[in-house]
């Protein structure tokens, strides 16, 4: 019989389903072997030969694949469609030859389908082939330069850097956009301009808007109008004259639908959209293709196959008519950097069925699938037709001119079903307006109405943010001058480019050429996991850490985080799976230079180093003071000069007359202005606000000779710097706060500790008393003593977590969808799992709750079930092997070994 041997479980399951009982259908879990996290993996001595390791969740897979085997069965490999795919087979067929298992006449072949449906994969069985050497010669290329990168690079930051973590051939790069764009932000010098509208009425009493376009006879210019002064005069100028429609012009237009979805478009629209991180959405477009709904994820290519076009075409003409399918189809060309085509578009595999009709109770998955299917039948309808107009509002001695503009929808086509999201939508875009019947030569009246009330009104509203002049922002603020209510002069400032989200630095990315579909996801993953960058509001911030380790390595490894080099070596590597290049002597022009640099940065000294950052870093670390006074000199002591310091949390600016001050500041621009502010006084002591290298605090007094340490306290999460003031730094000064005495002796607490808001109580006969922890912040100030006693009481109660108080939902994953009953992702005291019913399934390592689906949830109880259900019956056997029990400990000496090298964590 047979064995194909796909990735995961999910996927053998539907494959399983369409072969038939003459097959056996194994999964091999992702890859089987890697390279072990030590040094000589690849030895670049000799001809970089890679010495691979079996993963230990791997050995009962391979073994299993191994067992059905044994009868001399074919082996069919029939992994993913794309490089990484095809080098899973190879490790596969490598492993088991080498184990024998596979003999020089055993049938091996290799298939491969674009979509886990029935027809796809009978077709693919019908044409087989072998491991294609080149996409796998690709793959060890890239392992191999991630793994030289990563464990040659990390050590030199681990020892000149400390609390940088790890480097890596792309994640570096990706970080420095993020940086850049960042230092961007806090260089960025903000410049005023005023616009101007007016609000006007036809004869009819309609009313429409219209902007200034030209004073004094010349057409104006962004920053024409650059202070009040030259702002009002422009009211004046329009207010003091007649106006007239000068012109009125309708041109139709067309607007065409986007492409369909490949990888990067694909998250880039489920960020906007649904605001997923590209690991979510990458986890939910798995499942949906290994349910057999969607084609491949992980592809560069937007074209799709004929047959699908057609399929399209038909659902379309079913259900808008005729009028919404283009005469002939519509065909896309890629047009990004070192596009690989090796698969069609990301497309529904049966266009007819739309999010209704797929078996899933997960949101991702159905939203996620909703928008493919819309995006794919959209590419290939009909375009919008529209009208767009101008008119065109004149004085008579044409010094002054307005212009209105918008557009009437006169066919949506694809709008029917589609509609692109938008990184930054402008709150200002006339020409979504739909202007009334207005006739050229009549007057232009000043309407009754006030454009003050409006604008009021939308700023309350105010976060919207459009592109401005040389890629910069504007935003309006709430300036207004006009004597008359329907003409309305506004002030702006330019605003720095926004910081990127994941939609936008994937764009970003994919624009330089830099990483693959497959990377994407995991490279954003791995800057947030490493914490040199973190996300707020959807906006990715660099941290300190990230800072400095990328302002190191553009000073002592600039070439190898170069964005051109970056893109050029994909190109090589792209000619490698075309085997239009030696993936050996890709690595030898790379080693030869990288090493040499390598060597001669770990011959620096840490001193050097930071001397280096701090130059590099002074425009952002030491901006120029109003007051013209040395930007370096400590605010603290007067005396001593600020420097650039490391620690293991990452950089922070300290005096360098430590430890006689003690004065630190973060380095985000941010800070790099204040240092310290006074909030008041209280009982003589001066009470202040401080930046110190884990966060702002507040401080009693100065630290002196006879009271070295002042009494200090952190701002809690969700307190900002900002909106400190004395009575709220004196609430927090006089932490811990006393709640009462406890009804069986001893006095309740409360304060903030390193994992947050908590109670305590000391009983008389208890050595260290007992800690709850509280959820709210605020409960540290208002929590009463009946709350208090329960919390405790319950604390002691289940002192460990154990029990079913101990248990916390995750999250709520709906009912099981074959025997009923809730299924939640439970946190517990070794993790979170799986709950449902009496089955507890641990979650596999790394996968993350908000990661897991109803089907994967469905599974892994299945496994738990049965496992649960063999163990009771050989349960009367345990005892026996109790006897060699005592021999098990000195096993685990091996593993501890393994433990140093996990700081390396070296990868794209």
């Amino acid at each position: 019989m047979p064995v194909v041997v796909v990735e995961s479980p999910a996927k053998a399951k539907t494959i399983n389903k369409y072969l038939g009982p003459g097959y056996t259908v194994l999964a091999s879990y992702g890859h089987v072997r890697d390279l072990p996290p030590k040094d000589g993996s690849v030895d670049t001595e000799n001809g970089f030969e890679m010495k691979w390791e079996i993963g230990a969740d791997s050995r009962k897979h391979v073994k299993a694949i191994a067992d059905a085997l044994k009868d001399d069965n074919a082996l069919i490999l029939a992994t993913d469609p794309d490089r990484e795919g095809e080098a899973i087979s190879w490790h596969l067929e490598d492993t088991l030859r080498k184990r024998k298992i596979i003999k020089k006449d055993t049938p091996v072949s290799r298939v491969v389908f674009n979509a886990i449906t029935k027809s796809a994969v009978t077709e693919a069985m019908k044409n087989p082939r072998q491991v294609d050497a080149p996409l796998v010669e690709a793959y060890l290329a890239r392992r191999a330069l991630d793994y030289l990168v990563g464990f040659n690079l990390s050590p030199v930051l681990w020892r000149k850097l400390p609390g940088a973590k790890s480097a890596g051939r792309v994640q570096s790069v990706c970080l420095r956009l993020i940086v850049e764009r960042e230092m961007e932000i806090e260089a960025f010098n903000s410049r005023e301009y005023w616009s101007l509208k007016a609000l006007f009425t036809t004869p009819r009493g309609q009313e429409y808007e219209a902007r200034l376009t030209v004073l004094a006879g010349k057409k104006l210019d962004k920053f024409d109008l650059s202070n009040a002064t030259q702002a009002e005069l422009a009211v004046q100028a329009v207010t003091s004259r007649a106006l007239t429609v000068k012109s009125v012009e309708a041109k139709p237009g067309t607007r065409n639908p986007s492409a369909p979805f490949m990888t990067s478009t694909l998250q880039q629209e489920a960020s906007r959209k649904f605001g997923m991180g590209a690991r979510q959405c990458m986890n939910a477009a798995q499942r949906l293709y290994e349910a057999g709904y969607i084609t491949y994820m992980r592809t560069d290519g937007i074209d799709m196959a004929p047959e699908a076009v057609m399929a399209a075409r038909d659902a379309i003409k079913d259900r808008f008519g005729e009028e919404y399918l283009p005469k002939s189809p519509r065909m896309y060309k890629n047009k990004a950097k070192n596009a690989q085509e090796a698969h069609e578009c990301i497309r529904p595999t049966e266009m007819t069925r739309d999010a209704g009709k797929i078996k899933t109770t997960d949101a991702d998955q159905r939203k996620l699938y909703d928008m493919i299917w819309k995006r794919t039948l959209a590419c290939q309808m009909a375009a919008a037709r529209l009208e767009r107009t101008t008119v065109d509002i004149a004085s008579d001695d044409e010094q002054v001119e307005l212009r209105a503009t918008g557009q009437v929808m006169m066919f949506d086509g694809f709008l029917r079903v589609y509609e692109e999201g938008r990184d930054d939508v402008s709150g200002d875009d006339d020409d979504d307006r739909r202007l009334p019947q207005i006739t050229e030569g009549e007057k232009a009246a000043f309407a009754k109405s006030s454009l003050r009330d409006q604008f009021a009104k939308a700023s309350d509203q105010d976060d919207d943010v459009v592109e401005g002049a040389g890629g910069a922002m504007t935003r309006s603020t709430a300036a207004v001058l006009a004597a008359n209510e329907a003409v309305l002069a506004l002030q702006h400032f330019t605003q720095p480019p926004p910081r990127y989200t994941e939609a936008t630095l994937v764009k970003k990315m994919e624009e330089l050429g830099i990483g693959r579909p497959s990377t994407y996801a995991s490279v954003i993953t791995t800057i947030q996991d490493r914490e040199y960058v973190r996300k707020e509001q959807n906006r990715l911030i660099p941290e300190d850490k990230g800072r400095i380790v990328t302002i190191f390595l553009l000073n002592f490894f600039r070439q190898y985080v170069g964005y051109e080099f970056t893109a050029n070596l994909e190109e090589e590597l792209d000619e490698v799976s075309a085997g239009q290049a030696n993936y050996k002597a890709v690595l030898d022009r790379f080693w030869r230079d990288f090493s040499a640099a390598i060597a001669e940065a770990s011959d620096l000294r840490i001193t050097e180093v930071l001397d280096v950052l701090d130059d590099a870093l002074a425009p952002t670390l030491y901006p120029p003071r109003e007051d013209g006074s040395d930007p370096r000199q400590c605010p603290l002591c007067g005396t001593g000069q600020l420097h650039l310091k490391t620690s293991k949390t990452g950089g922070f600016v300290g005096c360098g007359n430590y430890p006689e001050c003690r004065y630190t500041r973060p380095i985000g621009g941010d800070s790099a202005d204040g240092g310290d502010r006074v909030l008041g006084e209280d009982g003589g002591d001066e009470i202040s606000l401080r930046s110190g290298r884990f966060g702002p605090y507040v401080q009693r007094g100065e630290a002196t000779e006879e009271n070295k340490k002042p009494p200090r306290a952190s701002l809690p999460k969700g307190w900002k710097a900002e909106d400190m003031d004395l009575e709220k730094a004196l609430t927090l000064l006089s932490l811990p706060r006393e709640v009462g005495e406890h009804p069986e002796g001893g006095m309740i607490t409360t304060n903030f500790g390193r994992f947050g808001p908590y109670i305590h109580h000391k009983a008389p006969d208890e050595a260290k008393g007992v800690y709850a922890n509280l959820k709210d912040p605020a409960d540290v100030f208002e929590v009463g003593m009946n709350r208090a006693v329960e919390l405790l009481a319950a604390k002691r109660a289940n002192p460990g977590g154990r029990g079913r108080t101990a248990a916390k939902a995750l999250r709520e994953l709906g009912e099981h969808p074959d025997s009923g009953g809730p299924v939640n992702v439970m946190e517990g005291r070794y993790g979170p799992y799986i709950k449902w019913d009496k089955v507890n399934a641990t979650l596999p390592k790394g996968t993350e709750p908000a990661d897991v689906t109803m089907d994967m949830a469905v599974e892994l109880i299945a496994a738990k079930a049965g496992k649960a259900g063999k163990g009771r019956k050989t349960a009367a056997k345990k005892p026996a092997a109790k006897k060699t029990a005592a021999k098990k400990p000195a096993a685990k000496k091996a593993p501890a070994k393994k433990a140093a090298p996990k700081k390396t964590a070296a990868g794209e």
